[in-house]
């Protein structure tokens, strides 16, 4: 077996040759509790001696948890249980099951790229080596990650929590809420995940855009065409990521996301996912709707400004009675954004970025990252992380980074040109591509809490007409985009982003402090990766929907400031970025919104 197939396994490989009494005690506990099967998460990924380890089982056996284990790429399966032996000094009759918890690489040095793990076992006697081992900061007790449901709703209950979106945030926040047997009703304004499929290909192949169903709009949300990318810096203290991989891994995602460091699905898959959970949502007890835009919120406002929900308003007039909403639309829901501030709910701007994508030969980026060991089936495509400081005050750093991926039309508006990068899992595709853009603050869109919308749309739209005045998305060679002139052939890169690009100068699509900025880090990433400022590098634009130009302010309770009844949640609303930082927020405004609706 090889060291990525490697989840879970026993010391001896078998169940009767000292440990069947462990084995057996896990049978019987999975036996008594298979009822609960579908509500409990395993607390690590894997087997123990061809089995699930339950949870609640781990948790009663105490595991000691390893870090900083480094064995080389081809290891055999062996290595890992002797490095473990090794750094706990016990023999091998003391360990009875490892489960990988983590599994990263470290190629700072390109001459010896190393595998980093982090395992959790279970020994016949860890409180002893633990003793033992009380200074070794490499040893600890393995945490509890199983996810723990905060509230459960009473028999009859007879109002229902809206959940208005159903990208990650809404998908995680309307199943949790189905969890704990509140019934959600999820209201989503574009079309399932497969229709919603055949009009973002319609958008790709004929240029034709369809405003309610395309990359941003649809069961899914916009995570579901993009590179599936499964991590996050956001601190998750509860362990709640762990249930959205887990979640995931039941949905059909490959195992490994539980362990890999960078975890990623790709979007073929992220498909029959999303339609998975939907099912599941249903059978629970929640309903789905979608091709269901919210028109208006009913809020009633006191003398002072504060306000009640009562009812949400959708765009065919049905009136939908309820007091508590979780506002889980993505970035681009602009309409909705103008709605809230219409109707009084406190909003901020704030700080998003713009730039354009930048495509190179996946094997350049490979080669500098990885050196002699570029292509070596157990690292995949190689990614990157970038920024510079430049010389005018403003940051440039890499977004989005798709190893083995394309380019993809994201517009949602008509008369506008949106970038965005996607990737499969297998990350196959010639190019790596990546945005570059420029943090900007609202201090650059002067004009009040809507003015970035404003701003995205004005470079959305000389993207526009700088293509061709079609769906075509200007874009120019890196040489040519240093030199300051126009492009007018390709060189050795092919753009991959369709319905296809226009060759012209970019100078235009972008404020000038902006292109000066990139053309500066530009040459910086240079010097950092070999070849990146190369002359035959593609940059396509534009790139706007970073983050959401606007926040609509929650308190601790997750409520919005002056708007009770109402939970802003996710990306959209300012609180996410990615799919897992998006379902995570989902989760926790579930538990907000459940604790709610017991209390009133």
């Amino acid at each position: 077996m090889r060291a990525t197939e490697v989840v879970c396994f026993s010391a001896d490989k078998t169940e009767v040759s000292g440990h069947a009494s462990f084995c057996s005690a896990i049978d019987q506990y999975a036996e008594s509790n298979s009822r609960n099967a579908t509500l409990k998460a395993p607390r690590q990924s894997g087997v123990g001696f061809g089995r699930t380890i339950p949870a609640p089982f781990c948790h009663a056996f105490l595991m000691l948890r390893l870090t900083e284990i480094k064995l080389p790429l081809d290891h055999p399966e062996a290595d890992l249980n002797a490095a473990i032996l090794q750094r706990l000094a016990v023999p091998e009759t003391e360990l009875l099951s490892v489960a990988v918890f983590r599994r990263g690489y470290d190629a700072r040095k390109k001459s010896a790229i190393h595998f980093v793990y982090t395992v959790d076992v279970a020994l016949k006697n860890e409180k002893a080596v633990l003793k033992k081992l009380g200074k070794d900061r490499h040893v600890s007790v393995t945490p509890d990650m199983q996810y723990h449901f905060v509230a459960q709703a009473p028999a009859g209950l007879s109002e229902r929590p809206v959940v208005i979106g159903l990208g990650p945030c809404g998908l995680f926040a309307g199943l949790l809420l189905a969890q704990m047997g509140f019934r959600p009703l999820i209201l989503e304004r574009g079309k399932a995940v497969r229709e919603r499929t055949k009009d973002t290909w319609g958008l790709w192949r004929k240029g034709q855009l369809n405003p309610e169903s395309n990359v941003q709009f649809g069961e899914g949300g916009a995570g579901t065409f993009s590179d599936g990318k499964l991590h996050s810096q956001i601190k998750d203290p509860g362990y709640r990521g762990r249930k959205v991989l887990t979640e995931f891994v039941e949905a059909g995602a490959p195992p490994e996301i539980l362990y890999v460091s960078k975890p990623h699905i790709g979007t073929f898959r992220l498909v029959s996912m999303v339609e998975k959970m939907r099912a599941k949502i249903e059978a629970l007890g929640g309903e789905i709707r979608f091709q269901s835009r919210v028109e208006s919120l009913e809020i009633e406002r006191d003398a002072a400004g504060q306000g009640q929900v009562r009812a949400v308003m959708l765009a065919d007039g049905e009136r939908i009675a309820t007091r508590h909403v979780a506002l889980a639309v993505g970035h681009s829901a602009r309409d909705t954004f103008a709605m809230l501030f219409a109707q009084g709910v406190h909003i901020e701007a704030k700080p998003f970025s713009i730039g354009f994508r930048v495509e190179h030969p996946q094997m350049l980026i490979d080669r500098a990252c990885f050196g002699d060991f570029a292509g070596h089936p157990q690292l995949g495509a190689a990614d990157y992380k970038l920024v510079h400081h430049c010389g005018n005050g403003r940051s440039v750093y890499s977004f989005c980074m798709c190893p083995g991926g394309q380019v993809v039309a994201a517009a949602s508006e008509p008369g506008c040109v949106v970038t965005n990068g996607m990737s499969q899992y297998s990350r196959a595709e010639r190019n790596a591509n990546a945005a570059l853009v420029v943090g900007i603050t609202p201090a650059d869109f002067p004009g009040g809490p809507l003015a970035g919308i404003e701003f995205q749309r004005r470079w959305e739209s000389a993207a526009f007409h700088a293509g061709g005045d079609s769906y075509a998305a200007p874009a120019q060679k890196v040489g040519d985009f240093l030199a300051g002139r126009p492009s007018t052939e390709l060189g050795s890169v092919l753009p991959s982003y369709t319905p296809g690009i226009h060759l012209t100068d970019l100078s235009g699509c972008l404020p000038d402090y902006a292109i000066t900025a990139i053309r500066e880090a530009l040459r910086a990433f240079g010097q950092q990766i070999k070849g990146f400022d190369m002359d035959d590098a593609l940059l396509t634009g534009v790139e706007t929907r970073t983050s959401s130009p606007i926040r609509v302010t929650r308190n601790r309770v997750y409520q919005s400031l002056n708007t009770s009844g109402l939970f802003p949640a996710g990306e959209g609303a300012g609180y996410a970025g990615g799919i897992l930082s998006a379902a995570i927020d989902g989760i926790e405004v579930a538990e907000a919104v459940a604790r709610a609706m017991l209390e009133s």
